[in-house]
């Protein structure tokens, strides 16, 4: 019971820290070399794609979607997706997808003249699920080796752990006034019944050996 305990606090732990990283913004230092249009054909992997533009029809099967094509610093390409997120999941609130594909053109360099930028985006890139991260803001940098600091997702992580701390103190309160007294109360009951039935067996037993001892008189005294 140990292990099983133990593996679905692991399993859980896993799925959350799978959750966070996927949904909590990254950003990363590129050199935009593209940007493009391409009809998508939603599949398998649907989930990993954005609700259809705001004020879009919607449960389409396929529609357009912007791209933007990066070189990152180590040199090894970069794709990520433009959608809007609206006002769904995850909540960035992104409305302005067009907006973001005119400065993200805007920004193209060559590796010659490279014009370094700051994308802020979440998700995962996966090849084999044709998986693409979705940039919701770019910004240009002076340089590749500007520093990064996660600020925000400090504070949106500090303020989960605060809510689910406070829940915690919540559900300890509750226990401590509400589910303790009962269970301490069906203990003592229980004990009382163990109790009950401990001195009903031995009143038993005592009947018992008296009847015995009341047959044993009835016994003729053995002959010598």
């Amino acid at each position: 019971m140990r292990y099983v305990k133990g593996t679905l606090i692991a399993l859980i732990a896993l799925l959350a820290i799978a959750f966070f990283h996927y949904t909590l913004p990254q950003r990363d230092v590129v050199r935009i070399s593209d940007t493009y249009e391409k009809r998508i054909d939603f599949g398998e992997n649907s989930i990993f794609w954005s609700s259809p533009d705001t004020g879009n029809a919607t449960g389409t099967v396929n529609r357009d979607i912007f791209f933007i094509q990066t070189i990152q610093t180590n040199g090894k390409p970069m794709v990520y997706r433009n959608e809007d997120t609206g006002w769904g999941w995850p909540p960035y609130f992104k409305l302005d997808t067009s907006n973001l594909q005119t400065e993200a053109a805007d920004l193209k360099s060559s590796a010659e003249a490279p014009k370094w930028v700051v994308i802020k985006h979440y998700g995962w890139r996966n090849e084999f699920l044709s998986i693409y991260p979705n940039a919701v803001g770019v910004r240009q940098v002076d340089s590749p080796d500007v520093s990064l600091f996660p600020w925000m997702n400090i504070v949106i992580l500090t303020l989960i752990g605060l809510v689910l701390l406070f829940l915690y103190r919540l559900w300890a309160q509750f226990r401590q006034r509400a589910i303790d007294p009962l269970l301490e109360d069906a203990g003592e009951a229980w004990d009382a019944v163990d109790e009950r039935a401990d001195q009903a067996r031995d009143a038993a037993k005592a009947k018992a050996t008296g009847f015995r001892a009341w047959l044993n008189t009835w016994k003729g005294t053995p002959r010598k």
